[in-house]
């Protein structure tokens, strides 16, 4: 009878503990994680997906603005009656290496005489004139170098302004 009242003693003990400490006692002993560290990590593992998705989210709305400024800043060049070329439209590139991507080309010449003296008309204008020349044959005179289009469009709002420069102005886009 006595290892009757120890054996249930014992049975009620281990139920006592099981329902006082449950599950998370014996993690924790075992040194795993408790039910609450558990649903912490699973709302951190959340939050992080949450924010790599906004951060999608986020580069996909960058991507669509820059495609309608550059739509909108296209409508403006047209209104302006802007052109826009490639090296390769015009046989490319001969030696002249360009370090920007867009310049405004103020003249365009078969004779290198001809180029050289809007050269020097344009450097007393304070702008800092580079030769260009294609593999055509033409060399050009290019003013204001930029690296996005946005900038090149208001240099040649402001070159256009200018009693050097041609009504068939345009710009160059070096790729």
């Amino acid at each position: 009878m006595k290892t009757l009242y120890r054996t249930v003693f014992a049975v009620l003990s281990l139920a006592a503990v099981f329902s006082l400490g449950g599950c998370d006692m014996f993690r924790k002993l075992a040194g795993r994680p408790t039910a609450e560290e558990l649903e912490m990590m699973r709302i951190e593992k959340l939050k992080a997906e949450e924010a790599v998705r906004q951060a999608r989210v986020d580069s996909l709305a960058a991507v669509q603005k820059e495609k309608e400024d550059s739509i909108a800043l296209m409508d403006s060049l047209a209104q302006i009656q802007g052109t826009i070329l490639n090296p390769s439209s015009l046989g490319g590139l001969f030696t002249t290496k360009l370090d920007s991507r867009y310049y405004i080309v103020v003249g365009s010449f078969k004779s290198r005489h001809n180029a050289e003296a809007l050269f020097s008309k344009v450097s007393e204008k304070s702008y800092n004139p580079i030769l260009v020349s294609f593999r055509n044959g033409f060399n050009a005179v290019a003013v204001s170098p930029a690296n996005t289009l946005r900038e090149a469009f208001h240099s040649l709002k402001q070159v256009k302004a200018e009693p050097f420069c041609p009504d068939d102005v345009w710009i160059l886009v070096n790729e």
